[in-house]
């Protein structure tokens, strides 16, 4: 029943979420009515798994800075941020600017343009494990590049993740993993597990091409690799002549240098994706030098790259834009400081309520756990009870937070200390408003 949970407590819990989701139900009554429409054409009305929850998600019509506004005329403070992608919020000016120029200049022209080497140039200069980058749409299409690659130079078959983790959409490892997966060979570990993974990549050294994480495990729930842990990994990759791929598709924005700048670990291929195309459709996956040139056409045996969409015009202009003219060291530095504020004053509201429930991250990326024991991989929250946090969510919603179902939380560049402060307020009236009967520490 969960961590210091009554059989009672279950009842009124069950009676809760009942009575929230019909005013949910009743405030958003052109998102259920666009909801049930859709599924006429649309498997559950949705074309993104991510985006849905019970009893229905929030149709949103538009955004402003770090605010989205939904079909029934109501105006959050997003939260979300785009799971991540939406860094640079939903209105800034540079950006708008240069994509309006593309728009104005005709795209889909079949060639190269000014932006893709420029923006190339710029993510090889800041992250200092990328000597050479390629493009493509997605971080999930950057982890398969990656992937492949690894097996191509090594000659080997199989890849080492970890149980939990994400890294695209066919390549996710939650509950058991899914019959979507593309079928490499995989080898599983835990997370922060360094004497079991260090024997797993031993007795298995001679068959990995690749051991790839998170370094901060963003779908697997926020949950960072303890720096030990990424130092043997590099240890024991290198004595193999093992690739390490760091997925740092959402960990880069936690840094200016990347995540791997920010621990000091130099991987042999790194991912990239979500907000370094300035808003629009993104991935990139890069490293050593002496692996990615073996992408030159002009080389021999050259292995070959295509993607329709790899440099369109949209992505590579606002991309540079975004990367090179807003987001700045200073400006990173401050949003992430300011997602520190946050979850440590969620965790500081919790531990006066002595609620069984934490909130783990780093930076600007967050997510709240209703367990009272310490997260350090997926396992330890994988037997939470989900009532709570969709009670939270729908709550959160009705207050004009806009937050996730699995309680991940993204700040945008827009936001700023108010934000930070009126969601803790909202938060701590949630959690007095239900505190006869949220779990408590034991």
């Amino acid at each position: 029943m969960g961590e210091g949970v009554t059989a009672g407590q279950n009842l009124e819990l069950d009676a809760a979420i009942a009575e929230t989701r019909a005013k949910y139900q009743r405030a958003n009554a052109q998102s259920a009515e666009r909801h049930e429409g859709a599924k006429r054409a649309l498997p559950g009305g949705n074309t993104r798994a991510v985006m849905f929850y019970e009893p229905f998600p929030l149709t949103l019509t538009g955004g402003r800075g770090c605010t989205v506004s939904d079909l029934d005329g109501h105006t959050y403070v997003d939260f979300v941020s785009e799971y991540t992608a939406g860094l640079y919020g939903h209105s800034n000016a540079k950006i708008a600017a240069m994509i309006k120029q593309v728009a104005d200049s005709g795209w889909v022209l079949g060639g190269p343009n000014p932006y893709e080497g420029r923006l190339a140039q710029a993510v090889v200069d800041r992250y200092p494990a990328i000597e050479r980058v390629r493009f493509c749409n997605s971080g999930t299409e950057a982890n398969l590049m990656a992937l492949s690659t690894a097996r191509a130079v090594t000659g080997r078959a199989k890849i080492l993740a970890f149980e939990g983790g994400y890294h695209g959409g066919i390549l996710t490892f939650a509950h058991g993993g899914s019959p979507l997966n593309a079928p490499y060979p995989f080898i599983f570990g835990h997370y922060n597990d360094i004497a079991g993974v260090t024997a797993l990549i031993r007795e298995h050294a001679g068959e990995l091409a690749a051991v790839i994480l998170e370094p901060m495990m963003g779908g697997g729930g926020c949950i960072a690799a303890k720096p030990d842990f990424l130092a043997a990994l590099r240890a024991e990759t290198a004595k193999a002549g093992i690739l390490l791929i760091f997925d740092e598709v959402m960990a880069s924005r936690l840094s200016y240098r990347g995540y791997h700048g920010k621990v000091g670990i130099k991987p042999d291929l790194v991912t990239l994706g979500k907000y370094i195309g300035g808003g629009c459709s993104f991935g990139a996956f890069g490293g050593r030098a002496d692996i990615l040139d073996r992408f030159d056409p002009a080389s021999p045996n050259a292995f070959g790259h295509g993607g329709t969409f790899n440099n369109n015009i949209f992505s590579m202009a606002a991309g540079f834009t975004g990367f090179t003219e807003v987001l700045t060291e200073e400006a990173l530095d401050r949003m992430n400081g300011l997602g520190d504020d946050l979850r440590n004053g969620m965790n500081a509201l919790l531990g006066t309520r002595n609620v069984a429930a934490q909130v783990t991250g780093v930076g600007s990326i967050m997510n709240l756990h209703f367990v009272g024991h310490p997260v350090r991989s997926p396992d330890d929250v994988e037997h939470a009870d989900p009532r709570w946090l969709h009670l939270w969510q729908l709550e959160m919603l009705l207050r004009g937070q806009y937050v996730t179902p699995r309680g991940m939380i993204a700040l945008s560049l827009p936001m700023t200390r108010a934000e930070i402060v009126a969601f803790l307020d909202v938060f701590a009236d949630f959690l007095d408003g239900y505190r006869s009967i949220l779990p408590q520490q034991i």
